[in-house]
């Protein structure tokens, strides 16, 4: 148990200093891991790792599906790390969880400009550098001075993949007046010299909706980027690409949301379907 230990703590680091992971994601994979360390059947003789999940299963069993597949998940990928090291790992009970699709809910045009209007400068631009460049809020908060131009800025995204993104006209601006009043040394958005973390740009941005009486997180304004390029025909591949997502299938969930959204409208907008409506 004490090498399966030693190889988790080797395991955080790759995803902390190969994979690029983000210390919240580092963070969830050592909960499930040691989670899995210390419920599961585990049996280690010469040459081969045994590792049966049926007790882990049966005590997460009451979670929600998704958290029991993301910890599954983390577990894989352990095993998978330990196989190309060259450890026999013989895993069992690790089959797949369903998980029932849900649509990713963007928050409306209107209500970003309306709550742009009365945010402070900071906020302002953190909620336009979401919305008009569909960051992660992992990507924002590790968005360098050097990385942004006035047309462009070079995005570090998950496993360290580059990519670069269109500027709108104005924000290259918007910038420069941030930093005129608040001068940083590295990172766009700083705190006392150092870069703002992850939690405090979430906090910063779901505090300023709520001001306005929204429930908005960072990442719904990465939805909203993608609704609105799609909805209004952008190429499905160009903004998978501007997203950073390894699979075009992945950008596909926005597609369906339009489709949905055009049969609320037409639902609520077509006479027949008003006149049903009426008479329930």
């Amino acid at each position: 148990m004490n090498s399966l230990v030693r190889d988790k703590e080797r395991f955080l680091k790759y995803l902390d200093a190969i994979r690029g992971y983000s210390a919240l994601t580092v963070a969830s994979y050592d909960e499930s891991i040691t989670q899995m360390l210390t419920t599961a059947e585990i049996e280690e003789t010469e040459g081969e790792i045994r590792i049966n999940l049926m007790p882990l299963r049966l005590r997460i069993a009451s979670q929600k599906p998704k958290t029991i597949s993301r910890k599954l998940s983390a577990i894989r990928s352990f095993v998978k790390f330990l196989r190309t090291e060259g450890k026999g790992v013989d895993l069992r009970g690790d089959e797949s969880v369903k998980i029932p699709k849900t649509l990713p809910k963007p928050v409306s045009h209107d209500h970003i400009v309306q709550t742009l209007e009365h945010a402070d400068l900071q906020a302002r631009l953190a909620i336009t550098l979401l919305y008009t460049t569909g960051l992660r809020i992992s990507e924002l908060a590790h968005l360098k001075v050097s990385d942004v131009g006035e047309h462009w800025c070079r995005v570090v995204g998950k496993g360290n993949k580059e990519r670069d993104v269109p500027m709108v006209q104005g924000v290259y601006a918007m910038i420069r007046d941030y930093h005129a009043a608040a001068p940083v040394r590295e990172y766009v958005f700083e705190s006392g010299g150092q870069k703002l973390s992850e939690n405090s740009l979430r906090y910063l941005i779901t505090r300023t909706f709520e001001q306005r009486g929204l429930k908005v997180t960072p990442h719904q304004l990465r939805h909203a980027y993608a609704t609105e390029l799609l909805n209004n025909r952008a190429r499905i591949a160009d903004v998978s690409e501007l997203l950073g997502h390894a699979s075009m299938a992945t950008t596909q969930i926005y597609t369906r949301l339009g489709n949905a959204l055009k049969m609320d409208h037409y639902l609520k907008s077509h006479p027949l379907c008003r006149n049903h409506e009426d008479s329930e």
